[in-house]
């Protein structure tokens, strides 16, 4: 039996620290593992210390090359998706590779949003990303941009009975 909480650690390819937090587990479906982080959860940004300011749920597909961060107001991206590795879970723990491209759709006008393209281009070389990393990535970050504004799930409305879970 999983256990309720999940220690939620994201990295750079070349292995250095990214975010790293607890989450409680929501639920698990099809789509993926739901997880959610409340205000005032101590986190680990950049290897420094920092407080969840504003709560968000986090869903960790099965087998996808990204994660989404749901997100209520006044943060001004609903949805936010990193660009990632498939996710890789050792017990209680998931270990996620974070890609620097990123998709998101702004909640005030819902224009959707390719990010961090240069951040990408520079860690390719830098970090010597291979290219079939390098085609995974940007076809999921395609993929992830029609989706955001297609009305497809879990982007239109499938977050939002989670982020209520999180929310006070």
């Amino acid at each position: 039996m999983p256990s309720e909480m999940v220690r939620v650690v994201y990295t750079k390819y070349d292995g250095s620290a990214h975010r790293d937090y607890p989450a409680r587990r929501l639920n698990e479906d099809e789509l993926g593992v739901w997880v959610g982080v409340t205000r005032g959860t101590e986190s680990v940004y950049h290897g420094l210390p920092s407080v969840e300011q504003i709560p968000f749920v986090l869903l960790i597909p099965h087998r996808a090359w990204w994660t989404g961060m749901f997100n209520p107001p006044p943060r001004t991206s609903e949805v936010y998706c990193d660009i990632t590795t498939p996710a890789r879970w050792e017990g209680d723990t998931v270990y996620i590779v974070d890609l620097d491209l990123d998709v998101s759709r702004r909640r005030d006008t819902g224009v959707i949003e390719l990010r961090d393209e240069d951040e990408f281009a520079d860690h390719q070389v830098r970090f010597g990303y291979p290219d079939d990393l390098v085609t995974e990535a940007r076809a999921a970050a395609k993929r992830l941009f029609v989706a955001l504004g297609d009305g497809s799930e879990p982007f239109a409305t499938t977050y939002r009975k989670w982020l209520s879970a999180v929310v006070d």
